[in-house]
């Protein structure tokens, strides 16, 4: 059974001093590049956006920050504006080991559409092409680490479990928002799918 190590996310804003930092984002890195080398398989994602994204609140008139809105694909948080392609902020931390990294997957290009999940985009029919070069090398086995637990992390592990993938994932290399009690709907939702939370 191959196993690989999907790395969700690991980006300067998604860290302290970040548009949209995640409390502690940058304490996973060591423990993510010691699992790194346990891997044959790592695939890396980045979010990267165009400037303007339909997922910025300052795309909307009037909303804010962490408003949810109604979009043609269903309900969507509005962030500040991030990982904005060609930014330091869309970076990847500077002391992740992306040596090692079979595979960079950018998402959430669409200026449309968000994309939190590593396979699909938010309307959860456009793949971004992770599915298929995952089962081309024959892996049926992901860790997954990263930012953030309840968002990204969350949407890409159902998605990998939905795709019938064993899905692994390691807690302690995760850190999450935690936006109105979105990290307990998100481990709930995780465990009820039959994912381990290592």
């Amino acid at each position: 059974m191959s196993n690989a190590l999907i790395v969700i996310d690991v980006q300067n804003d998604f860290c302290p001093g970040g548009a949209l930092a995640v409390p502690e984002g940058d304490q996973i890195v060591p423990g993510i590049n010691a699992l790194i080398a346990e891997f044959d398989t790592v695939v890396l994602t980045q979010d990267w956006h165009p400037a303007g994204h339909s997922s910025f609140a300052s795309s909307h008139n009037g909303k804010s920050a962490y408003e949810l809105i109604d979009m043609p694909y269903g309900p969507q948080v509005l962030w500040p504006d991030h990982c904005v392609q060609g930014s330091n902020g869309a970076a990847l931390h500077v002391d992740l080991n992306v040596t090692r990294a079979n595979m960079i997957i950018r998402k959430g290009m669409n200026p449309e559409i968000d994309s939190y999940s590593a396979f699909f985009e938010n309307d959860q029919k456009t793949p971004t092409g992770l599915h298929g070069y995952l089962k081309g090398l024959g892996v049926s086995e992901l860790t997954m680490v990263g930012l953030a637990t309840d968002f990204c992390v969350q949407f890409s592990a159902l998605d990998a479990a939905r795709l019938g993938f064993n899905v692994n994932l390691r807690q302690g290399l995760c850190r999450a928002i935690d936006l109105d009690g979105s990290l307990a709907t998100a481990e709930k939702a995780m465990d009820d799918a039959g994912i381990s939370r290592i």
